[in-house]
């Protein structure tokens, strides 16, 4: 198994106060009481990725953090969570949050996946079911010190970027660069974790840019990688921020990052999937559409399994 190494960061973990936290964990014993026997809404729509061009940028939001991308000819699947729980996995049992809505596209729907691309190993970002369904032939592109997690996977090729790294990935369609870059969250996957690192990515290719932020709270570093270039698409985190905002973006803030970097278009995401936190099901999107009622051609997606090709 390939795998480059780098630095070290000190993590970053969220201080909410805790009596959030001990109303936080009340609110998810009560959830799991009753969440074994809620139904999971149907995504909006389903992709149809083999009708995609190779030729062109095409987005399609799969649920959560998941976004399959065909970035002229090839690939990528961010942060992909297919299953209808992600937590601890026990014998015939995740512990954890349950699915609002399912994922526009399951497992055996997908095309061939060249690049996954994972920001940290949070469970709703980092899902082993999920991608031990994958084999070999997929690259995968990680955070530092993120590959002890991936042991029993099948993936043979992974390459760690620390932030400021880049990875040059050729393929049969052409080359593509990814760029890790800083964002403002933590990596750990357990409580005494504190090695495993969080990024966010910028991709080049064809001499178009996408950002893939992961998740982040607020921060200044968006305005350093309209450096890079003009940024066609911002894909970014919405929800999550009630209480957990030392950690996660509100919608507005999000938007703000997304124009920092010189995005043309925002693609929302991390919201309507799972209930991680305190806001109502629709206010962050709902939020989110008001920050760019200005400009809301700006707004890429809005439904999980809407289907988004760059314009010309």
């Amino acid at each position: 198994m390939a795998v480059l190494r780098s630095g070290v960061h000190a993590p970053q973990q969220p201080t909410p106060r805790g009596s959030k936290v001990r109303r936080w964990l009340g609110h998810l014993f009560r959830e799991w009481a009753v969440e074994s026997w809620r139904p999971i809404a149907p995504a909006f729509a389903k992709p149809e990725p083999s009708k995609w061009s190779d030729t062109q940028v095409t987005l399609a939001w799969l649920g959560h953090s998941t976004v399959l991308v065909n970035f002229c000819g090839v690939t990528i699947l961010t942060d992909p969570v297919l299953f209808s729980r992600v937590g601890i996995r026990l014998p015939g049992i995740t512990i954890g949050p349950k699915r609002l809505t399912a994922p526009a596209l399951h497992f055996h729907d997908l095309p061939h996946i060249g690049v996954i691309l994972l920001s940290h190993a949070h469970f709703d970002h980092f899902d082993l079911r999920t991608l031990r369904r994958f084999d070999e032939t997929t690259r995968v592109i990680t955070a530092r010190s993120m590959s002890d997690l991936l042991k029993r996977t099948r993936f043979s090729n992974i390459t760690e970027l620390d932030w400021g790294e880049t990875k040059t990935l050729s393929a049969p369609a052409g080359e593509m660069v990814v760029a890790a870059f800083p964002v403002k969250h933590w990596g750990a996957r357990t409580q005494h974790d504190t090695y495993h690192g969080y990024n966010g990515y910028l991709i080049e290719r064809n001499g178009h840019r996408i950002i893939f932020a992961g998740d982040t709270a607020m921060t200044e570093s968006f305005a350093a990688l309209r450096r890079q270039g003009p940024i066609d698409v911002a894909i970014m985190p919405i929800s999550a921020y009630n209480p957990w905002i030392q950690s996660h973006s509100t919608p507005e803030q999000a938007v703000q990052m997304a124009n920092a970097a010189g995005a043309r278009f925002v693609v929302p995401v991390h919201h309507q999937t799972f209930r991680l936190s305190f806001e109502p099901f629709r206010e962050p999107i709902e939020r989110f559409e008001a920050a760019l009622s200005k400009t809301p051609e700006r707004i890429a997606l809005r439904e999980i399994g809407e289907t988004f090709v760059l314009p010309l």
